[in-house]
C-alpha cells in the first residue's frame, strides 16, 4: 500500500521541520519528508492543503474502563474515540479491575487493543501489589510483559520507605516510575481546593500543601535513589517552581499537567457543577498562570488529557459524592493548539508536549515523522471552527466541561501504521 499526504504544513518538533510539502508512505512507514521521490505512483493520495501534518498524538494518561468497568466503555470505544483526535497512542494507568500488578494483565490489555485496531495502548505495571502500597511488584516482568512504565495510580504510597525501596528497584532495570504526589493526610475527603469556592461552597478541601509536601518528599527520594521519575497531573504553581529546582540540579525528573488545568480554575466550578470536578482539583488563576508558563519554559514537557470516561448518573450525585475527571480524550489537540496559537507557548512547543516528549519519557521510538518509521499521523484542520456536542462525541463517556463550546481547530484524519483509521466527514 503506498499513500501519500500532499501540500500540508508538516511539523515535527523532533526532527525541527515545519515546511510545506508531500509525505510518502510505503509498507506503513515513511518513505520521504518534503518531496515525492521520483517514480513514487500512490494508491491513494490524500489533500492536506491548508492543513497541518504532525505525528500521532501520544496521551500519556487514558483511563480505558476496561477491565472492570466495561458498562461505562472499553478498549474499543475509547480507542476509537482515541483516533476521531488524531490519538495513534494511548498509556493507560494500572488501577483497573483487577489491578495491572502481573504480566497476564498486561498482555490482556495489549492483546484487547490490537484487535481493536484504532491505537497503540501501552499500559503502565502496578508500582506495588494492587496498589496497596505495601509489597513491591515485579517491575522487570512487567516491562517484559509490555508495560512502558510502573505507577501507583491516583492511591498514595503513604510509607515513604517502600517507595524509596520502589524507586531503587526501577533505577536497576532504568523503568519510568510515574507519580501523583499527594500527601493522603492533607487530602482527606476533600473535593475542591482550599480558597474562596471551597469557602461560598461549604465543601471539604484540598489544600495546596497537598500537592507540594507530596512533591517535595518524591523529589527528595528520587534523587537519593537515582530512578527515571515523571511526576504526573501537576495542578500547583508551587509544584512547577519545585520540579524546575530539581531539574536545574540534575535530577532525572520530567512533569506533565492535564490540559483542563491550563484552562479551567476553581472560580469555574460556579454552584456546584460536578463537569468541573477533578484530581487533582482545579486550583487559582495564578496556579493555571504558572502552569502555563512551565509548559513554555520546558519544565512542564507534557500535556495530556487525563481521560475519564463516566456514566452520566455518576456527574449527578451531589458535588462531594460525584465522580471526578472528564473525558478530555477528543479535546486534547485542539485546546492545546488553541493555547498556542493565543500565544503561550508556540507551535512547535505544543506539538511537542503531545508527541516526541511523552515518547521519550515511556522510551519508545515513536512521536516524529522520520524517514522509515512507522507512519502514525495526523491530519488537523486549524480554521475549523466546531462546537462539541454531547451526541457527536466517540467516547461513551459525555462528562466534559467543555460541552457547546466553539474550537478552533480539529483533527480531520489520522494514520495508523499507514493505515488511515479515521476521516472525518
Amino acid at each position: 500500500m503506498r499513500l501519500l499526504i500532499q501540500g500540508g504544513r508538516i511539523i515535527d518538533p523532533q526532527n525541527q521541520i515545519d515546511l510545506t510539502g508531500d509525505i510518502a508512505i510505503e509498507d506503513g512507514c515513511i518513505l520521504t519528508v518534503g518531496a515525492t521521490p521520483s517514480g513514487f505512483s500512490p494508491d491513494n493520495v490524500i489533500d492536506a492543503t491548508d492543513k497541518w501534518v504532525i505525528p500521532g498524538v501520544i496521551d500519556l494518561c487514558t483511563r480505558l474502563r476496561e477491565p472492570g468497568e466495561e458498562q461505562t466503555a472499553t478498549i474499543a470505544s475509547e480507542t476509537k474515540a482515541a483516533a476521531s483526535a488524531g490519538i495513534t497512542r494511548v498509556v493507560c494507568p494500572p488501577d483497573t479491575y483487577p489491578v495491572i500488578d502481573t504480566p497476564a494483565m498486561a498482555n490482556m490489555i495489549r492483546d484487547r487493543a490490537d484487535s481493536s485496531g484504532f491505537s497503540h495502548v501501552h499500559p503502565l505495571g502496578a508500582l506495588t501489589v494492587g496498589l496497596r502500597g505495601e509489597k513491591l511488584t515485579d517491575m522487570a516482568m512487567l516491562m517484559d510483559a509490555g508495560c512502558v512504565g510502573v505507577s501507583n495510580g491516583l492511591n498514595a504510597v503513604e510509607n515513604t520507605l517502600v517507595m524509596r525501596r520502589a524507586l531503587q528497584y526501577a533505577s536497576t532495570y532504568d523503568i519510568p516510575v510515574f507519580l501523583t504526589p499527594q500527601d493522603p493526610w492533607l487530602t482527606g475527603n476533600g473535593v475542591v481546593h482550599e480558597g474562596e469556592v471551597s469557602t461560598r461552597l461549604g465543601l471539604p478541601a484540598i489544600p495546596e500543601a497537598a500537592e507540594t509536601v507530596g512533591v517535595a518528599r518524591d523529589l527528595a527520594v528520587i534523587e537519593t535513589s537515582g530512578a527515571r521519575a515523571h511526576i504526573n497531573l501537576l495542578s500547583c504553581g508551587r509544584s512547577v517552581t519545585m520540579v524546575a529546582e530539581a531539574r536545574s540540579h540534575g535530577l532525572a525528573v520530567t512533569s506533565s499537567v492535564a490540559i483542563h488545568q491550563l484552562l479551567l480554575c476553581e472560580s469555574d466550578i460556579g454552584a456546584f457543577d460536578t463537569q468541573y470536578k477533578v484530581f487533582p482539583p482545579l486550583r487559582e488563576a495564578s496556579d493555571r498562570t504558572t502552569l502555563l508558563n512551565g509548559v513554555r519554559d520546558e519544565v512542564i514537557t507534557v500535556i495530556c488529557s487525563d481521560h475519564q470516561p463516566h456514566g452520566a448518573d455518576v456527574k449527578l450525585a451531589p458535588f462531594s459524592e460525584a465522580a471526578a475527571g472528564i473525558a478530555g480524550m477528543e479535546t486534547l489537540l485542539p485546546l492545546t493548539l488553541e493555547l498556542a496559537r493565543q500565544g503561550h507557548f508556540d507551535i512547535s512547543t505544543a506539538v511537542a508536549t503531545l508527541t516526541c516528549n511523552p515518547a521519550a519519557i515511556i522510551g519508545i521510538d515513536a512521536g516524529h515523522l522520520s524517514v522509515g518509521a512507522e507512519a502514525d499521523i495526523c491530519i488537523y484542520d486549524p480554521e475549523q471552527i466546531w462546537e462539541l456536542q454531547q451526541h457527536e462525541m466517540v467516547s461513551r463517556g459525555k462528562n466534559t466541561p467543555f460541552l457547546n463550546r466553539k474550537i478552533a481547530g480539529r483533527a480531520v484524519a489520522t494514520l495508523l501504521r499507514g493505515e488511515l483509521i479515521f476521516l472525518r466527514d
